[in-house]
């Protein structure tokens, strides 16, 4: 994973007890070097956290929530798993960033154009998460997308059509190798679909 391997406890591929669990994975955010936000997992800091930024929370119990660092999350008294941020919300409070139509805000796009693949990851009023994502994507209609599937709030992820992938799994009956699903058609994907080593952060969905 971008943090490196070593000493995490879930590294660069989906293994173990992990894969046979498996429903979904979906590529992460900016690499850690770009200053786009922090990431730490189960107790280990890769990069500081920031306040105000996008962060993705997941807790001890399982449960995912998306907001401003120390503004809506984490919730008080509820102990903390991992927390991967990646620059300000998209969305808050089901209204889109004000500086949606800003290029450089949302990240470098390759060659400079203004609708690279993107990817990010909302939640509903209910709960319920929502991972966005495709090819010839302005950040406006990225936010778009995610405001018509009830979205309330947002953080974008990775974007560029190397690093913009996600998969359902099959598991055959539990006979044979996992069996990725490309969500989106057509997506270039990333080698090995999160079942061989990674370069890059992603997130998981098992059931527990």
């Amino acid at each position: 994973m971008d943090a490196g391997a070593a000493g995490w406890r879930f590294g660069p591929t989906i293994a173990g007890s992990e894969a046979g669990r498996l429903v979904a994975a979906f590529n992460g955010g900016f690499k850690l070097d770009t200053g786009a936000g922090g990431f730490e997992s189960y107790g280990r800091v890769a990069v500081p956290l920031r306040a105000g930024l996008g962060s993705i929370v997941t807790y001890a119990d399982g449960y995912t929530d998306i907001g401003s660092w120390q503004q809506e999350l984490p919730a008080h008294g509820r102990a903390v798993a991992s927390v991967r941020q990646n620059l300000a919300l998209l969305i808050d409070h089901g209204t889109p960033a004000t500086t949606l139509d800003c290029l450089t805000c949302w990240g470098a796009t390759l060659g400079g154009v203004i609708d690279p693949a993107r990817s990010a990851l909302g939640i509903t009023r209910g709960g319920a998460l929502v991972w966005a994502g495709g090819e010839r994507l302005t950040a406006p209609a990225l936010a778009a997308a995610l405001l018509a599937a009830r979205v309330v709030r947002a953080v974008e992820l990775d974007i560029n059509p190397e690093w913009v992938a996600a998969y359902l799994y099959g598991h055959r009956g539990g006979a044979g190798p996992l069996a990725p699903v490309p969500i989106v058609p057509g997506q270039p994907g990333v080698p090995g679909a999160f079942l061989a080593p990674y370069s890059r952060d992603f997130f998981t969905i098992a059931v527990r």
